[in-house]
């Protein structure tokens, strides 16, 4: 396979990145009151080290009460860019990073609806969601009857005043994350979390400026673009990552064809985004009927902004499509990749699971050498 391709230079506003391999998000739970340690700088340099093109941290809370909480995963060990004890300790990350000649943005999360009510460094702070809907019950998910059980009954809906502060705190902390030395921002809007949950009308049924369409459905997002935008500048990248999949439900659709997805994605191209991360259960799939175009290149072509690729890169099968026996071969076939991207479908390609266990994927694709195999044991051996 010949990935030349997949190493040319990329600029973004005043970033250029070496290559088109991106580093996705990744939740780890390693970080002790929320503060990232030598360890976890040590974990993104090793990336870095390895030729990624560009870092994008595991999901960081945003500075709000509610942001995070989420039962098994380890309390108050997710870090935050909160406060000037946060940038001291992500500072210590960017530096290393930077030192090994990569480039690194934070993943901004508030976790919304999927948050557990009396979990999280504020257990006392509720659940935050548009509707108070967490969403429909009986869809195809793989979260445990457990937590369903828990989290399933509706709460009162978001007040205007609870929307603003949330809208505030992504400024507080992408003001953070740039005293911290990231290089941009990147913005979890995907996956059925807070900033999903506006724009998905399953758990947005407002009728209100919030939510009484489309275009209000986006408003939400679109308001912390402008907010994050302010608190940065011109020169800093911001990526949004969206999808048409939920936790709640592996089948939901944003968008039901181009049209729609125009609609609700536009607007934040206006706002300020540079990047959309197009993230699906797999990536070589067609998106909507009359075309073999996946997500990433529907979301390039009617907004005009950067995209980037994302599900089972370098992975048999989607995560979701089986949580067990997902594996690679020493030298996963990245033919479909390459064909896609060569014909300019997108702009980036966003690789998950394969650097997770790997860091010096990058290189290796660069170099034609053998993949590491992976499979879900071999995250115990995590680098």
């Amino acid at each position: 396979m010949d990935t030349g391709s997949l190493f040319t230079p990329l600029a973004v506003r005043g970033v250029t990145l070496a290559n088109r391999i991106v580093m996705s998000p990744m939740t780890r739970g390693f970080s002790p009151n929320g503060l990232p340690g030598s360890d976890v700088a040590a974990y993104y340099k090793r990336r870095a080290q390895g030729e990624t093109g560009l870092i994008i941290t595991e999901g960081v809370g945003v500075d709000h009460p509610a942001a995070l909480g989420e039962a098994g995963l380890g309390e108050n060990s997710i870090p935050v860019l909160a406060g000037e004890q946060s940038v001291a300790a992500w500072r210590r990350v960017t530096d290393e990073v930077h030192a090994s000649g990569g480039i690194i943005f934070p993943q901004l999360w508030h976790m919304g609806p999927m948050k557990e009510a009396n979990t999280g460094p504020f257990p006392a702070a509720s659940p935050l969601r548009p509707s108070g809907l967490w969403g429909p019950s009986g869809r195809t998910t793989s979260l445990n009857a457990g937590y369903m059980e828990r989290v399933m009954p509706p709460t009162r809906p978001m007040t205007d005043t609870e929307i603003a502060d949330v809208i505030a705190a992504y400024g507080r902390s992408a003001r953070f994350a740039k005293a911290a030395g990231f290089d941009g921002i990147a913005i979890h809007g995907a996956h059925g979390y807070l900033i999903d949950a506006f724009l998905w009308a399953e758990t947005n049924q407002r009728t209100d400026g919030w939510g009484k369409n489309l275009a209000a459905r986006s408003r939400f997002a679109v308001e912390i673009v402008r907010a994050i935008r302010e608190a940065i500048g011109d020169t800093m990248p911001i990526t949004f990552r969206f999808s048409q999949w939920k936790q709640q439900d592996f089948r939901a659709r944003l968008a039901n064809d181009p049209h729609e997805l125009e609609q609700i994605l536009a607007p934040l191209a206006d706002a300020g985004i540079d990047i959309f991360e197009a993230s699906t259960r797999y990536f070589n799939r067609a998106e909507f009927p009359g075309s073999e175009m996946n997500l990433a290149g529907w979301v390039k072509k009617v907004t005009g902004r950067l995209s980037m690729a994302v599900g089972g890169i370098g992975i048999n099968k989607g995560y979701y499509d089986s949580m067990a026996g997902v594996e690679t071969s020493a030298q996963p076939d990245l033919t479909p990749l390459l064909d896609r991207f060569s014909r300019n479908e997108f702009d980036l390609v966003g690789v998950g699971r394969s650097l997770l266990h790997d860091p010096n994927w990058a290189r290796r694709a660069r170099l034609g050498e053998p993949f590491l195999g992976f499979s879900n044991d071999s995250l115990a051996r995590l680098t």
